[in-house]
C-alpha cells in the first residue's frame, strides 16, 4: 500500500477509501466507516480531502435528504482505474513467478485458508 500511496500521490487512508468505490456507483459515509473500520468522523475528513482533490462528489440522496451519497467524479474514476490496473499488473507479476503447478497449489491453499477463517468466525460468534 505504501508503494501505491507514493506512486499515486495519495495518503494511505485516502487510497483505501478510494478503493472502496471499485464497482460502486454510490456509497454513504456510514458504509465507508464500516468498510474501513474507522469512525464516521474520520471518514468525513477523508471524504473532504478527496472532494477537495476532485476525486469524489457529495450528492443529496433523493430518497432521504439527511443522507449524502458519495460518488466518484470522472477524474476519480480515471484514478481508480489507473490504481486497479497497477494492482492487477503487480499481482500478475507476482503470480507469474510461480510455476503453473505452484500457482494452483497457492490458490487452493488461499481458498482453504479463507474457508477455515470463515468457519472460525462462525464458531466464535
Amino acid at each position: 500500500m505504501q508503494d501505491q500511496s507514493e506512486r499515486f500521490d495519495l495518503p494511505d487512508a485516502e487510497l483505501r477509501c478510494l478503493l472502496q468505490f471499485d464497482g460502486e456507483r454510490y456509497l454513504t459515509a456510514k458504509t465507508l466507516a464500516y468498510r474501513l473500520n474507522v469512525a464516521k468522523s474520520r471518514v468525513t475528513k477523508l471524504v473532504a480531502a478527496l472532494v477537495r482533490r476532485g476525486f469524489l462528489v457529495s450528492l443529496p440522496d433523493p430518497a432521504d435528504s439527511r443522507v449524502k451519497l458519495l460518488s466518484l467524479t470522472s477524474e476519480g474514476g480515471r484514478l481508480l482505474n489507473d490504481i486497479s490496473k497497477f494492482r492487477f499488473k503487480m499481482h500478475l507479476i507476482v503470480l507469474e513467478q510461480f510455476s503453473p503447478e505452484q500457482r494452483g497449489e497457492l490458490l487452493n491453499s488461499l481458498s482453504l485458508l479463507s474457508r477455515h477463517m470463515k468457519t472460525a468466525k462462525d464458531v466464535v460468534e
